[in-house]
């Protein structure tokens, strides 16, 4: 099971930061909204630099993405063009966008569960009934909002990858919860 974290858009905090790159997930999503390019990018390398096994993403700039050279997490409103120049990851948030994102390398299957700030979540039913009929190859998919080691059993299908967080991996500590998501 892949684990992602994103970060929690407080800012670049290396203190805080490196506990999770280094709590054993497999994935690193930076979503800070509030840092400029070149922070951004500063904090990527950063990334690389300390833990250079996980895989990283970039939220909502293209530029650092390839300045980087890491995966590109395409929001929402992200315009089209950025396939074929970094690795993608994007949001799928219903059913009917799947046709026009299954060329991503990664799509997040958001709110699964109930979310501060998010629509109505999919609820188990719905996202399994949506696996259910996708065909076997195709982008990785992962489980996000509302997601803990408590509910994580629940999400369990042969064409979910894995899980990405933001909350459980900042409160507390994050090794304990990857250890918890492993054991799920």
């Amino acid at each position: 099971m892949i684990l992602l974290a994103i970060t929690p858009g407080a800012g670049f905090d290396p203190g805080r930061w490196k506990p999770v790159l280094q709590s054993g997930v497999d994935a690193f999503l930076i979503r800070e909204r509030d840092l400029s390019a070149r922070q951004l990018l500063t904090a990527a390398r950063w990334c690389q630099d300390t833990a250079p096994e996980v895989a990283l993403w970039v939220a909502g700039r293209l530029d650092v993405a390839l300045a980087a050279g890491c995966g590109l997490h395409a929001p929402e409103a992200y315009p089209d063009g950025a396939a074929g120049l970094a690795r993608l990851s994007r949001p799928l948030h219903a059913e009917d966008q799947w046709a026009e994102r299954q060329t991503a390398e990664q799509l997040l299957v958001s709110p699964v569960f109930p979310s501060p700030g998010k629509d109505a979540p999919w609820g188990v039913q719905r996202l399994h009934r949506f696996l259910d009929g996708l065909p076997p190859a195709g982008p990785r998919l992962l489980a996000l909002g509302g997601v803990d080691p408590d509910n994580a059993p629940e999400l369990s299908h042969p064409r979910l990858a894995g899980l990405a967080a933001i909350r459980p991996f900042w409160a507390g500590d994050p090794a304990r919860v990857v250890a918890a998501f492993r054991r799920a």
